[in-house]
């Protein structure tokens, strides 16, 4: 049993997991199992290119980032579990016992973190009830995004990047991302807000 599962290999997704990871010595995130579904294929990154985004040298491609992060997250935070390949396609069960199917496998998992992107091919089942039109996309695109509040979709099931609705920039991403992280820390903190930060102090 996961304590969480977040789908998806792309910014918001990988800065999630790195804000889970890197709380791993707090007393309230000790013990938590944390995975996540690396698969990269369909990222929007695979064609980006960076000369705005802060902290990222200007030229860097994004399939660079892609490749990085994952390599990143497995070196600073080994308790991670990254589970590359798979394609979720069910979500049943409700908070705090959910049942993920893959294309390979299937996994039990307390909360759940989306985090692919908005295009309109979503069809994981037992979430397609939740998609509306993207409200920050041009309607020709025919974006979706994950009906939500504050990020949270229903309880345990929390929606991250575009497909929460935001602009598909990524710095935006990596803080939708961050933000879902202290709100499930929070959780786990009994309800205490919480948030890390590492220090050269």
């Amino acid at each position: 049993m996961f304590d969480v599962l977040i789908i998806g290999g792309g910014v918001s997704s990988m800065s999630c997991a790195l804000v889970l990871g890197s709380a791993q010595n707090k007393p309230f995130a000790i013990d938590k199992k944390i995975g996540v579904f690396t698969h990269q294929k369909n990222s929007s990154l695979q064609e980006a290119l960076f000369n705005n985004a802060y902290g990222i040298a200007p030229g860097k491609l994004g399939s660079e980032l892609l490749s990085e992060s994952t390599e990143h997250l497995s070196q600073a935070y080994p308790h991670i579990e990254q589970i590359p390949n798979e394609k979720v396609i069910k979500i049943e069960g409700e908070y705090p016992e959910f049942l993920i199917t893959t294309n390979r496998s299937s996994y039990k998992t307390k909360m759940i973190v989306v985090g692919i992107g908005s295009a309109n091919t979503f069809a994981i089942e037992g979430l397609i009830q939740y998609i509306e039109p993207h409200k920050k996309a041009l309607p020709e695109k025919q974006r979706i995004q994950l009906k939500n509040i504050d990020h949270k979709v229903a309880e345990g099931i929390y929606v991250i990047g575009t497909l929460a609705g935001w602009r598909s920039q990524l710095a935006i991403a990596a803080g939708s991302g961050a933000a879902v992280a202290t709100d499930i820390l929070t959780v786990w903190n009994n309800g205490v807000q919480t948030h890390v930060h590492d220090s050269t102090r």
